[in-house]
């Protein structure tokens, strides 16, 4: 459709969900465009400090750009980067700094490195200590962001980020200096190797102790063997997938591989087009306004259109939460009744983001949406005027030069990106559970439906070791549903529970019926084994979780989006929560370096949000 065409109608179901993230987030919303216009400055940010101020902030550039930056006219862009060499997927981000300060130059500006943020990897740390920090590491993220654009130097930013908790915490931090355009630069995905579902394979036959270490080492080496995202779709790509259809990235930038001559064309265009979107420019584009209602709705309906990570559904509330936006699970459950399913990518499926992006990728994605009423098509993005429509287009290099076309008219893998009208399923891949256990989420796109209905006893465990060694024990072949507790944002930091899949996938290969049930998250991989996750309220916030007793018959039902334990009421409304003394636990980095700010932490459906990263009030 091109973008001077008539923009087909809202789907009533997406209108009616934000009129009332409108009408809910009015206050905090007024209250943080006030907090951003008032920011604004009528001129470059430096020319507000004084002499002693602005001689220290470019001592130490080179003395081309100290001559601009001395003249006070020409707008000046900011660059925080999550690079480590370590992260295969932010080590292509080392060559960017100077990309972006040779482009800025000739565009007439200038650019410094304004500060790094901490990226861990939840592969590296996942069933270890250290991933007890995942989630407070978006938080310190965001702070570390706002830290470094904190100067009162800066007329624009570029974020360049990519990984599970990198992305929420660049943006909440961008979002505290939401009167400046910014515009987020990924590093793109690895080339494809021993594919998921290979990979997968052979993580369950080392649970099961068929192989071992040395032959697990070499397949997890041939899946994961050079720079960019790791290929599944988890929450990494997920990120790159939200920040596209919310209109922060380039049109078609998400999964453009690295080191690439398109990738670095598109990171030198970044630092050009950041420019354009200045205070004084013709479309000047605060990220505070991109950031609106509008896209936040198009990030969820993103989500469950390609069967995203679950940890959306903190951090997507999180981040909007930073734009005084306040959403809820009702919202992606009412959103998830008619966004239809419109990717298969693993977990979901076999193939990798490779092929999605082959198939037509982002662009072909939002035409479908776009055209079925299902986006938000009249939002501000960094891409200019028209909005998402620009979205629909894929960036090619012809003669050198970047341009942006149009993605085919069919997708070129139908069996891994489809349309709206013969979608793999007419609803998302998120569901919102209700009952007496309280409320949680469960990723059903990658559940087969045989497997999405579990009435069967609780088995009990305080953390993930103590399931893993009764698996090496023996003790868990049976049907069961299991309860992991005591791993909520409050207790220890909320770590993933991603350990716990491939021995959970074999029981329940084996024919026995089983299923998850915790406080804690899995990532955003997970897939076969049904798993109500993110149980709010958290068990050491007083939630009734705790109140499960081993044996009791709990039922998980997906299609009914129930989570019930089948107890008669006067009995469960007797019982206690319990409140084990969590120090018999293995104190892991969480609870050690954060156990002093539980009190500052919120609920799962809350964002589990700290160190205020809340909307005024």
């Amino acid at each position: 459709m091109p973008l001077t065409a008539q923009p087909p109608s809202l789907h009533d179901t997406v209108r009616k969900v934000t009129d009332r993230i409108r009408a809910r987030s009015a206050n905090t919303r007024q209250a943080y465009l006030q907090r951003i216009h008032a920011a604004t400055s009528q001129t470059v940010q430096r020319a507000v400090l004084g002499c002693t101020n602005l001689a220290h902030a470019y001592a130490a550039a080179p003395s081309g750009d100290k001559i601009w930056l001395r003249e006070q006219r020409a707008p000046h862009i900011g660059i925080v980067s999550a690079y480590n060499d370590m992260l295969s997927a932010h080590q292509p981000l080392h060559a960017y700094p100077e990309w972006i300060k040779a482009s800025a130059r000739t565009a007439g500006g200038t650019a410094q490195f304004a500060g790094g943020v901490p990226a861990m990897c939840d592969g590296v740390t996942q069933g270890q200590p250290g991933m007890e920090l995942s989630l407070f590491s978006r938080d310190v993220i965001a702070m570390s962001t706002a830290v470094a654009l904190s100067h009162n130097v800066f007329d624009a930013a570029l974020c360049l980020g990519v990984c599970d908790k990198i992305v929420p915490g660049l943006l909440i931090g961008a979002l505290s200096f939401g009167h400046l355009p910014t515009i987020f630069v990924p590093a793109g995905p690895m080339g494809s190797g021993l594919s998921n579902d290979d990979k997968a394979r052979v993580r369950q036959r080392y649970a099961a102790g068929e192989i071992g270490a040395g032959a697990l080492l070499e397949a997890e080496e041939q899946a994961y063997h050079g720079a960019g995202t790791c290929t599944f779709y988890g929450t990494a790509n997920s990120n790159q997938m939200l920040m596209e259809i919310m209109g922060l990235h380039l049109p078609g930038s998400a999964f453009v591989p690295p080191n690439t001559p398109l990738r670095e064309a598109l990171t030198r265009e970044a630092a050009r087009r950041v420019l354009a979107l200045t205070h004084g420019q013709a479309h000047y584009t605060p990220v505070g306004h991109v950031i609106d209602e509008r896209a936040i709705v198009n990030g969820i309906v993103g989500l469950l259109a390609t069967g995203g990570s679950t940890n959306h559904t903190l951090h997507l509330v999180a981040m909007a939460r930073a734009a005084g936006i306040i959403i809820n699970w009702d919202d992606f459950d009412a959103l998830s009744t008619v966004v239809p399913l419109l990717a298969k990518v693993y977990p979901n499926g076999s193939a990798d983001v490779n092929a999605f992006h082959a198939a037509g990728g982002m662009g072909f994605l939002i035409r479908e949406l776009l055209q079925a009423g299902l986006v938000h098509g009249d939002v501000q993005t960094v891409a200019g005027p028209q909005g998402l429509w620009h979205y629909t287009q894929r960036p090619v290099l012809r003669d050198g030069t970047l341009v942006w076309e149009d993605p085919p008219e069919r997708s070129g893998d139908p069996a891994v990106l489809t349309t709206t009208a013969s979608p793999f399923s007419p609803d998302g891949g998120l569901k919102v559970l209700h009952g007496n256990l309280g409320r949680a989420v469960i990723k059903v796109s990658a559940v087969k439906p045989a497997h999405r209905v579990v009435e069967a006893p609780a088995l009990i465990f305080n953390d993930q070791h103590e399931l893993q060694a009764a698996y090496q024990r023996g003790e868990l072949q049976r049907d069961f549903v299991a309860v992991v507790r005591f791993q909520g944002p409050q207790a220890n930091g909320m770590p993933e529970l991603h350990a716990l899949t491939p021995a959970l996938t074999n029981l329940q290969d084996q024919g026995f019926k089983v299923a998850l049930v915790t406080d804690g998250r899995m990532s955003g991989a997970s897939g076969k084994v049904p798993s109500a996750i993110h149980i709010t309220p958290e068990v050491c916030a007083g939630g009734p979780l705790g109140k499960v007793r081993e044996g009791d018959l709990i039922r998980l039902d997906a299609q009914q989006g129930t989570l019930q334990a089948l107890v008669p009421a006067a009995e469960w409304d007797a019982r206690q929560v319990d409140t084990a003394d969590l120090s018999t636990n293995t104190v892991g980095m969480g609870r050690e370096l954060f156990g002093g700010l539980r009190h500052m932490v919120s609920g799962a459906e809350q964002g589990a949000v700290s160190f205020g990263w809340t909307p005024l009030e």
